[in-house]
């Protein structure tokens, strides 16, 4: 192991802790603001934070485990064993749109993998503010190789001395920078420099915590300096627990670049607070908000730039949680408009080589219609954003008629945002936002909405492959039920099927009705183990062996038999229950045999019901000497059977005897004799008392003459 316990606390042995200082080395060498050191331990792949510079644990916690499969930039790195370059906030919502969502940040970035001879052994990630040129210096990248070796090579000697690099309990954070240490008259004098200031001072450490204020930053706050001091100011002033106070920190601190935002200390005392980054944190600077301009109401083109973390977060997971395309659209219009302010959006998608509305919200069904099925040969602004995959800007009404004198407005629409949705480097569709005032879109709304884009176009592409294999399924599903149940003079039939399985599972439920002669049928269910294509085609493979075995005029038991040897031959690894019923209309009389399934309801004449008792035998595949008894009953006029399968009385945590029994009283109270009604009936009760967590297949039989 490569570390050690001490009085319960998990310590970096030795070899961690040299890499910890080569990782230190680099980040002073390229002068990053943030650094973090990520380890592979030994057959894992998620890559864990062991050292960073320049934010805390706290911050860092989202990405203190990375999958090697993620979507980020240092896994990219490890994976394809090169370095990564981000050259900004613009590229970042681009390639990384989570990351550019959840961490809006003006930063450029860099991630590289710790490689040697034979295996990725880690990767480190240093990130720089906007005001870094737009690629990496030869002596940024001649430091970075450099540790990338020195680091690879140190961890194959750990490994091979058996002590591979593992992660400590909590990763290292490097101690900030400081171009000197002041001695302590020299403190004393800027502690009495700041008391004198006739306006509030603040130090947050980089972890947001309080390390000093002065006596009119205190006033102002109207809280005692020792209340504030060691704690985060969002945290102990509820006043300031409005996550735009946290969010405007992280972002000065990311980005080392001032910022600055107003808040009300009640009852309605205005306050202005100016943060600005350093290595070491955040010095705060608080005003009275006196002049017009802090006094007003925000700007509505700051509000997006601004725009909560967790209300992103919350965006996101709503996002990556939808499943079908209509889930994509049902969220996309009915949370972005409130979350960035918009009085008009419109999602549409690509579909063979035109543009189809896939929602909208904010402008009338006439106006959409124009747009739905057009091609992506027209010169719109909105074929434009899709032709050259590039976001598209439209401040005011002017800036949008000169470049598309033809396009039509709605409205008093004043600006517009076209955002292309990209799916593994293609266009799969087009994010129209507009607003009724002109809007400036900054730097970090722009940011934000890329990244928006990116993350719905990813999100849209999966949702539309699985409503094809979805459809897929059913289509394969269908095909291998009966298409149409035959008429037998006498019976009358209802058969019901209710899938349900997600994506591309398909169950193994099946059912038939089989003409065996002027004046008798077969029926069967039947159900294969599993929800995926081999269960299917098991299912088709048993439902044609009993078709087949039907028609020769064998017991059920002969027909059960011959049906499980042949399963056993198959060898499928599968088991299936089934049952099967051979009604004679002309005797009045029928025969069933049952390979483990549930017995069926049955309803005399007289509306007693109850469920049949049958020998059970194996399900089918077990072994293929099984025997299957045969259980003979009389057919009178108005006796109903109801064949099902387990989906209509089984669930996790229910009690199958009492569904089954809930299931024969109702169809005892059914007003209505019709099969049709019946079935009805049943699934209807069902599906109010039983979870839908497996497929349900009925099948229900009237004696009518």
């Amino acid at each position: 192991m490569n570390v050690v316990q001490r009085h319960g606390v998990r310590r970096p042995a030795a070899g961690l802790g040299r890499l910890t200082g080569l990782f230190g080395r680099l980040v002073r060498e390229t002068d990053a603001a943030v650094g973090m050191l990520y380890v592979l331990p030994p057959g894992e792949r998620v890559l864990e934070l062991v050292a960073l510079s320049g934010m805390s644990r706290r911050i860092a916690a989202p990405w203190a485990r990375m999958g090697v499969g993620d979507a980020t930039p240092v896994a990219d790195a490890v994976r394809q064993r090169r370095l990564v370059w981000v050259g900004g906030p613009d590229e970042m919502a681009r390639r990384y749109p989570l990351i550019g969502l959840m961490a809006p940040f003006e930063t450029v970035l860099a991630a590289a993998p710790v490689a040697g001879q034979d295996r990725v052994w880690g990767g480190v990630c240093l990130v720089w503010p906007l005001w870094h040129p737009p690629e990496p210096s030869r002596i940024e990248r001649e430091a970075i190789s450099g540790f990338c070796r020195r680091a690879g090579r140190l961890s194959e000697q750990a490994a091979a001395h058996g002590h591979p690099l593992l992660p400590a309990s909590e990763p290292v954070v490097l101690a900030p920078n400081r171009s000197r240490t002041p001695g302590r008259g020299e403190a004393m004098g800027a502690y009495d420099f700041a008391e004198r200031l006739p306006v509030g001072c603040c130090s947050l450490d980089l972890d947001g915590q309080v390390t000093f204020l002065n006596t009119a930053a205190a006033e102002l706050l109207g809280v005692g300096a020792a209340d504030l001091l060691g704690a985060r100011p969002w945290e102990r002033l509820l006043w300031l627990g409005d996550p735009a106070f946290e969010d405007r920190y992280r972002a000065a601190l990311m980005s080392r670049k001032p910022t600055a935002f107003t808040a009300i200390r009640p009852p309605d005392r205005r306050l202005s607070f100016r943060l600005t980054p350093g290595a070491t944190g955040v010095s705060v600077r608080i005003t009275p908000a006196d002049t017009a301009a802090e006094t007003g109401p925000p700007s509505p083109q700051g509000a997006l730039g601004a725009l909560p973390l967790y209300h992103l977060m919350h965006l996101a997971t709503a996002l990556t949680e939808a499943v079908s395309v209509k889930d994509v659209v049902d969220r996309v219009t009915d949370q972005v408009v409130p979350a960035f302010e918009a009085q008009g959006l419109a999602l549409l998608t690509v579909e063979d080589g035109r543009l189809r509305i896939a929602g909208y919200r904010g402008y009338a069904p006439e106006f959409m219609a124009r747009f739905d099925g057009e091609p992506l040969t027209s010169p719109t602004p909105i074929v434009r954003a899709l032709a050259t995959q590039t976001p598209r800007f439209f401040t005011s009404y002017d800036d949008f008629r000169r470049a598309y004198p033809q396009a039509p407005r709605y409205g008093d629409r004043d600006a517009w945002a076209f955002l292309p949705l990209i799916a593994t480097g293609r266009p799969v569709g087009l994010l129209v936002l507009s607003y009724d005032q002109p809007r400036s879109f900054t730097l970090a709304e722009r940011t934000i909405l890329t990244s928006l884009a990116g993350l719905i176009g990813q999100v849209l592409d999966r949702a539309r492959l699985y409503d094809a294999q979805h459809q897929l399924a059913r289509t394969l599903q269908d095909g291998l039920l009966p298409q149409e149940l035959p008429t037998i003079p006498g019976l009358e039939v209802a058969a019901r099927y209710l899938p349900a399985g997600h994506g591309a599972d398909i169950g193994g439920d099946f059912y038939d009705l089989i003409r065996c002669g002027p004046h008798c049928a077969a029926i069967t269910i039947g159900d294969v183990q599993g929800h995926n294509v081999q269960a299917a085609a098991l299912m088709g493979q048993v439902r044609t062996a009993v078709h087949a075995h039907a028609t020769s005029h064998l017991t059920p038991g002969t027909v059960l038999a011959r049906t499980n040897r042949l399963v056993t031959d198959l060898n499928p690894g599968l088991f299936t229950s089934c049952l099967y019923g051979h009604l004679d209309l002309a005797r009045h009389n029928a025969r069933l045999a049952t390979a483990g399934h549930h017995p069926p309801l049955i309803r005399y004449p007289d509306g007693h019901t109850e469920s049949l008792h049958l020998p059970p035998g194996l399900l089918l595949g077990i072994t293929s000497d099984s025997d299957y008894p045969t259980t003979a009953i009389p057919l009178q006029l108005g006796t109903v059977l109801a064949l099902y399968t387990d989906g209509l009385v089984e669930a996790p945590g229910i009690d199958t005897d009492r569904t089954t029994a809930d299931l024969a009283r109702h169809l005892t109270q059914a007003d209505d004799d019709s099969a049709d009604h019946l079935a009805d009936t049943l699934l209807h009760h069902a599906l109010q008392t039983v979870p839908g967590t497996d497929d349900i297949a009925l099948l229900v039989v009237r004696v009518n003459s």
